[in-house]
């Protein structure tokens, strides 16, 4: 893992692209987004990822996001869809777990990433909590492997800083207020 503050954002070209959005709306939680036939196939993270694998982590399935919203770092305006402050908590390239695609792992309910990002690396999966046929919740389990990048007691919550700005959501959210870059 690099320190990554103020690196710039992964490149199309570089591969797949994913991110994790620290966002404070209702309630403060991380958005992981992975690049998946061009969208931004998202779940919502209440308490981060980790790199524990002791700990498995929450993880809600959201609507998917366009490319675009990649590098987004800033502040939705109340009454806007996901109003609150954003910041850029990791971003980085993945690689789907050899033998099927990404959009097969995903309807087959477990989808393993190699994730290489500033502050999260190694073996992630994501297993959806319904693997019967009759899938009609969006909850998953986000786990992180017994791998050289594990780390007991990994908490995503102290390391807060942005990756892209190197600041934290409340300098975002009073750069927003005062006007001020």
């Amino acid at each position: 893992m690099r320190d990554g503050i103020g690196s710039p954002a992964p490149h199309p070209g570089d591969g797949l692209r994913f991110v994790v959005q620290l966002h404070r709306a209702r309630r403060l939680h991380y958005d992981l987004r992975l690049e998946v036939d061009n969208h931004l196939v998202s779940w919502a993270v209440p308490k981060g990822p980790t790199l524990d694998p002791t700990v498995k982590r929450l993880a809600i399935r959201v609507d998917n996001h366009a490319l675009d919203y990649f590098d987004f770092e800033g502040v939705l305006p109340a009454g806007q869809y996901g109003a609150g402050d954003v910041t850029i908590w990791d971003w980085g390239t993945w690689t789907p777990g050899s033998g099927t695609s990404p959009a097969q792992a995903l309807a087959g309910g477990a989808l393993h990433a190699d994730l290489s990002g500033e502050k999260l690396s190694g073996r992630f999966v994501l297993l959806h909590t319904d693997r019967s046929q009759a899938r009609n919740n969006n909850q998953w389990l986000l786990i992180h492997k017994r791998d050289a990048s594990a780390r007991n007691g990994w908490d995503a919550s102290q390391f807060p800083r942005s990756v892209k700005s190197g600041k934290t959501n409340d300098e975002i959210l009073a750069e927003h207020r005062f006007g001020t870059d």
